[in-house]
């Protein structure tokens, strides 16, 4: 593993990827703990300004082009930015289960599949993640131990959200 990748990658996806990574740590802190007291309302916020920015950033990134400077990960993008405007719309109107639906399925699809996308070869975190030689049978398997241990964290914390909801 190396930071090297990331370091000479352009302003805009270094800070692209920074700012996912604190969403991503900040969205799982959410999942985990109490929710509906004002210290989950001000995280929230932050979180939500966090995923804003991660969206938003990702429209100025254009690594992959199938449609002039465009890629479905542009789509994705607006898409998190629609979800994130009506989770909050939800919150604010009361409605606490399309809320929860709609954070939990934008922290899901918007954070973590999405993230998982960029360890795709060629991607400046598989470079991140597995070097100049690539992705070696040792190296995979820590990946894909990780990703195991973080998907069954999440899903324990997503059990007790929904056990305390």
């Amino acid at each position: 593993m190396s930071l090297d990748p990331l370091l000479h990658a352009s302003p805009v996806i270094q800070l692209h990827a920074l700012i996912a990574i604190a969403a991503l740590l900040l969205g799982a802190l959410q999942l985990w703990r109490t929710k509906g007291d004002p210290l989950h309302r001000a995280l929230g916020r932050v979180w939500v300004a966090l995923m804003a920015t991660v969206a938003g950033s990702g429209l100025f990134i254009w690594t992959i082009r199938l449609w002039g400077p465009f890629s479905p990960i542009h789509l994705l993008s607006l898409l998190v930015l629609v979800m994130l405007w009506r989770g909050v719309r939800a919150a604010r109107g009361g409605n606490i289960a399309a809320h929860r639906r709609i954070m939990q399925g934008t922290y899901i699809f918007g954070l973590v599949i999405t993230g998982l996308l960029t360890f795709i070869p060629g991607r400046t975190m598989y470079a991140v993640a597995f070097g100049p030689q690539g992705a070696t049978p040792q190296k995979l398997a820590i990946f894909a131990a990780l990703v195991v241990a973080a998907a069954a964290a999440g899903l324990y914390a997503a059990r007790g959200a929904r056990a305390a909801g």
